[in-house]
Order: C-alpha cells, then structure tokens, then sequence
C-alpha cells in the first residue's frame, strides 16, 4: 500500500525558497535541505527529484506568488502612479525588514547561476518579460485614462522600471538608507511625469 504524505507541499516550497534564498543554489546541500524541510530524503527525492528539480519548482512557486503579489499591488491603488509608488515603497520597507540583507531571489539566482544554467536562464527571461509585461500594461493604461501623458513610450518605461526594482533590491544589500532609495525611485518616476 503506497504511503501518504504527511507534509503540504507549498509549505515545504516556501522553507525551501528561504533557505535557497539564504544559501544560493551551490551551498545548499541536499542535508542542509532534509534538515529545515523536515522530511527525509526519500520523501524528497520522490516528491521533488533531486536538488535541482527542488530548486526549480521553488523558483516557478516564487515567480508566480512574486508576479501575482505585484498584479495585486497595483489591483489595490486608484491610479496607475499611485500602483507604481506603493510597489517600490513595498520593495524598500521589504530592504528595511531584511536582516540578513538577503536581497532579491532572482537577483542573487541571476549573479549566481548565470551564466551556465541554460533551464534556469529561460525562466530568468520569462520572469523578467512578465514583469516588464506587468509594467508596460499599467503604463499603457495610464495613457489610456490620461493620467499619463500619451508621448511616454511604454515599451521603453517598462523595462526600465524593471532595472529600477532589480538594482534597488541589490543596492538595499550595500546600502539599505531608505532615504537614499526613495530618492532613487523619485528619480525613476519622474520618467511618468
């Protein structure tokens, strides 16, 4: 008779990312793993395969919570502007919070698994033309409610803003003053102006 799990899943996919996220990829040891997951190695390899195939369904469960929590922060607000000002505020306070200055998943998957990880550079890609996606329809439909003047270019912006997110959570890592950084993103949505 086959056993049942005794674990749920999307809870052993959040230790998971947390410890991905401290450790990165290469000093994560299969040990390290069954230790703060709490499951044996067995359960592990049959549920996730090994530590690869872990690694990359963390990072998918990651993606889609991080795109699905911007989705909502922008959801939430009145105006377009006012979705984009709370998205980096949100990226600053999560700078203030951090003390072990982690940073950004996919940053610090970024720095450490490219180049040379050919799957996980595809997911890299999609995650970053999803954002940039998210960016471009929101400055898209500023310009269509007026609140954002028609001569901005939406596909350039986009990405742009994309840069900002990106590099403000590695400079949080150097230099966390949320001063500094706010002033960082003033500069960068000044560009909606």
């Amino acid at each position: 008779m086959p056993r049942t799990k005794q674990f749920n899943e999307e809870e052993i996919l959040n230790k998971a990312m947390e410890l991905f996220w401290e450790k990165g990829f290469h000093a994560t040891s299969i040990q390290n793993l069954v230790s703060c997951l709490g499951i044996n190695r067995a359960s592990l390899y049959d549920t996730f395969g090994g530590k690869e195939e872990l690694f990359n369904k963390v990072f998918e469960h990651y993606r889609k919570t991080n795109g699905d929590a911007i989705r909502s922060t922008f959801d939430q607000e009145k105006s377009v502007k006012a979705g984009f000002c709370r998205l980096f505020e949100e990226a600053i306070e999560k700078t203030q919070v951090d003390a072990a200055r982690k940073g950004c998943f996919v940053v610090n998957t970024t720095t450490e698994l490219i180049p040379g990880d050919e799957t996980i550079h595809n997911v890299l890609r999609k995650n970053k033309e999803n954002l940039e996606n998210i960016f471009i329809d929101q400055i898209k439909k500023g310009v269509e409610t007026g609140e954002i003047d028609a001569s901005k270019e939406a596909e350039s912006i986009g990405p742009m803003f994309f840069t900002l997110l990106s590099g403000l959570q590695v400079i949080a890592k150097v230099d966390p003053d949320p001063i500094k950084l706010r002033e960082l993103v003033k500069a960068g949505l000044s560009v909606l102006d």
